[in-house]
């Protein structure tokens, strides 16, 4: 049975069209369920800020992996990956179609190729903290003695993946840039993934509409929430990164003015953007169309 996937940039109108291809498929007797590839529309009570699908939408068409954790919980990419892909085989074990939908390139690889993750461990992760806290430099060196490769590819002052890198040396043995070998190859674990539909908007268009996007989340109470959010306890590490959340945060705490907030989360998410475009240019799967002629091609298939 049929995955279908479409991915692209924030803002670059993937869940619009999504809902609208799924609305249109379920019309013609082919059930169709929309899977959110996206690592903050899990977070209950995080609306605003991951512009997730309305409450009519998701009674339109049935969405999944969104509202499902609480945002004081911490996600890694090998846990969503394993919840995603049992979602997935629910979804086809009741004779409905899979679309997939997400900007993160990482995890939309993680859920459909076979991509190894390394090990982490919370206390070897606290004692590499604790001794290359105030030796950014340090760390780099070292990990250059035990993996030289990777220490190539990370800066010396990212302190925070060079110690991750030790981290994986320490636990597994084997050089954290070993684990990047799957990253080259494009082969997805479902051979029935016909295509990916990339939305890939002119660069200008699309910065007004990231720009359009950050006025409205302030204006539509982007702080309130992310207040209310604050108020029930700590943010896990991944919700607190949220494009959006850690501005708002700022403003709340006196270091951004409100003024200023919009045009920050425009500016981090145009960075993003930028990134998400990168990394689905890069994979052959990817088809770039506009939407009129993405819609007829997944209504194809």
């Amino acid at each position: 049975m049929t995955v279908l996937a479409v991915v692209g940039p924030t803002a670059s109108g993937k869940s619009r069209l999504a809902l609208e291809v799924a609305v249109a498929r379920r019309a013609l007797d082919r059930p169709t369920e929309i899977v959110a590839v996206d690592a903050f529309t899990v977070y209950r009570g995080m609306d605003i800020g991951t512009a997730k699908p309305t409450v009519e939408d998701r009674a339109a068409v049935p969405h999944h992996l969104i509202d499902v954790l609480d945002p004081s919980e911490a996600l890694s990419v090998a846990a969503f990956r394993d919840v995603a892909r049992t979602t997935i085989d629910e979804v086809r074990a009741r004779g409905a179609t899979p679309l997939l939908v997400g900007g993160s390139g990482l995890y939309f690889r993680a859920v459909v190729d076979p991509l190894r993750f390394p090990p982490t461990d919370a206390e070897v992760r606290a004692r590499l903290e604790q001794r290359w806290a105030s030796d950014p430099q340090g760390a780099h060196a070292e990990l250059a003695r035990r993996d030289p490769v990777a220490a190539e590819r990370i800066a010396p002052g990212n302190l925070r993946r060079s110690i991750r890198a030790l981290e994986v040396v320490e636990l597994t043995g084997e050089p954290f840039s070993g684990f990047d070998d799957s990253y080259d190859t494009y082969r997805s674990i479902y051979p029935d993934l016909e295509g990916v539909v990339l939305l890939d908007p002119p660069t200008d268009v699309l910065r007004r509409r990231i720009g359009r996007r950050a006025e409205e989340m302030v204006a539509g109470g982007l702080l309130e929430e992310t207040a209310a959010l604050r108020a029930r306890g700590r943010l896990s590490r991944t919700a607190a990164q949220a494009i959006g959340y850690a501005e708002a945060a700022a403003t709340l705490d006196g270091d951004l003015p409100v003024a200023a907030l919009a045009e920050a989360i425009a500016r981090r998410t145009w960075r993003y953007a930028r990134r998400q475009r990168s990394w689905f240019r890069a994979d052959p799967r990817c088809r770039a169309l506009e939407p009129a002629a993405a819609r007829e091609v997944l209504l194809a298939r």
